[in-house]
């Protein structure tokens, strides 16, 4: 099925073949009927699916044009300043992605769209507000700042839309998000999209949709299909060398690292940039403007090595990103899907790449667990860690060990099938403690 025969308008089906796509994902496919026909939905899809366009290009038709073509529809475009539909995200870098599809979606509709976030001033979000806007994508503590200050009207919210919902309960947005949603009418169309539903964001589905459409286009919490899975077994106080040997040895030139702590980050990037490696950290204390230039730099191949928290896991869209190293494997196994999420995507291969050492077993064995796998584990010669016994062996039988590969590039390039991803911006469980979940303005 071709995106023509999907019912979107003439101005939206411009922009999308000016986007050189002509093809829906399994998710648009899905979710754009059952949204245009007015109806909740609850998605479950993989991050790099393109799930934004699934929710930016229905909310779009029904901004600017009448519900199956009647006249009256509750989204009919109107002459006001509040805004009729509202995206809460979980971080700064996926505001400004959706913010940026909005806009490359809509450009041929004349609609008006402002993302709100911390890490900026905000008495340029409120002259703009009060202008109007018709689409307010925002992170759910500036928002409420917003709120307190009395400078947006939620009144006339017709669409919500809660897009990483998982992650948001993660970052303890959850409680938040209560707070907004009593401040929104009762008759609205109410989305959620997320890469996995715990049991509390269910929870929260269950009191937010009403009636919902269910789409689910990969197995709960299930990896990227075409990323590869590899551990290197490694002593603790042995990575840092090690992962400046694989960037010497295999000429690696665009690299996300993990880590799980802020400070972890901020050692690493400077030391793979004093050897010569050029790096940026990203992570909650870096200011907007820092974190969008080692963002933009990263993705024009100016640094080699991108080195980030969790933060970074969503919200990022890296077009030909060829691996993933975890550094440090998360605390949450199912933080590891979001991290690989970076690479694999729009049908390109990619490679997730885990420095293990002794005391990340437990981690190890969780992110199997959840991957119903084992991963092949294999040591570098001239970093033979000291404590092997604690990290799990592969079993008798398995494939030969994993060797890290040559550089090899990509094993394919990324076609553009026709289905949009989001363009590139321009410019319950405990949380652990690498979420930093206590600052809320992302």
């Amino acid at each position: 099925m071709q995106f023509t025969e999907l019912g979107l308008s003439a101005e939206l089906l411009r922009a999308i073949g000016e986007q050189g796509y002509t093809t829906p994902t399994p998710v648009q496919l899905q979710a754009i009927p059952h949204i245009l026909a007015g109806r909740d939905l609850e998605a479950l899809a993989q991050t790099g699916t393109g799930k934004t366009a699934a929710f930016v290009l229905p909310i779009l038709q029904r901004l600017t044009h009448p519900l199956n073509g009647q006249t009256g529809s509750p989204l009919q475009r109107i002459n006001h300043t509040a805004p009729r539909v509202l995206v809460l995200v979980p971080t700064r870098e996926l505001a400004a992605q959706v913010l940026e599809s909005v806009r490359v979606y809509g450009a041929h509709t004349g609609l008006r769209s402002l993302a709100v976030y911390g890490g900026v001033g905000i008495n340029p979000q409120i002259q703009t507000m009060r202008r109007g806007i018709d689409i307010l994508v925002a992170t759910p503590g500036r928002l409420l700042d917003h709120l307190g200050q009395r400078t947006v009207d939620l009144s006339k919210v017709q669409t919500l839309v809660l897009d990483e919902a998982d992650r948001m309960f993660d970052m303890g947005f959850i409680r938040d998000i209560r707070r907004i949603i009593e401040r929104l009418p009762r008759e609205r169309q109410n989305l959620m999209f997320s890469a996995t539903f715990a049991a509390e964001v269910r929870e929260l589905a269950h009191a937010v949709l009403r009636n919902p459409a269910l789409v689910e286009v990969a197995p709960r919490n299930a990896p990227a299909d075409l990323v590869s899975h590899a551990v290197i077994r490694v002593d603790q106080d042995q990575k840092r060398d090690m992962l400046l040997h694989l960037f010497a040895a295999h000429g690696w030139h665009q690299v996300l690292v993990f880590c799980r702590t802020k400070h972890g980050a901020d050692a690493l990037a400077k030391r793979l940039d004093q050897s010569g490696v050029r790096s940026a950290a990203l992570h909650g204390n870096k200011s907007q403007n820092a974190r969008t230039r080692a963002l933009a730099d990263f993705k024009a191949g100016k640094l080699a090595a991108l080195v980030a928290t969790d933060i970074a896991a969503r919200g990022l869209d890296i077009d030909s990103l060829p691996r993933v190293v975890n550094f440090e494997l998360p605390n949450v196994p199912e933080d590891y899907i979001h991290r690989i999420g970076r690479t694999g995507r729009a049908g390109a291969s990619g490679e997730a790449l885990s420095l293990v050492s002794s005391d990340e077993r437990i981690q190890l064995r969780d992110i199997e667990r959840l991957l119903k796998r084992e991963i092949d584990a294999s040591v570098l010669p001239g970093f033979e860690p000291r404590h092997t016994h604690a990290v799990p062996r592969p079993a008798a039988g398995r494939p030969p060990a994993h060797k890290p590969a040559p550089a090899r590039g990509r094993s394919g390039t990324a076609e553009r099938s026709g289905a949009p991803r989001p363009p590139r911006p321009a410019g319950g469980r405990a949380k652990p403690a690498s979420h930093h979940s206590g600052q809320r303005h992302r």
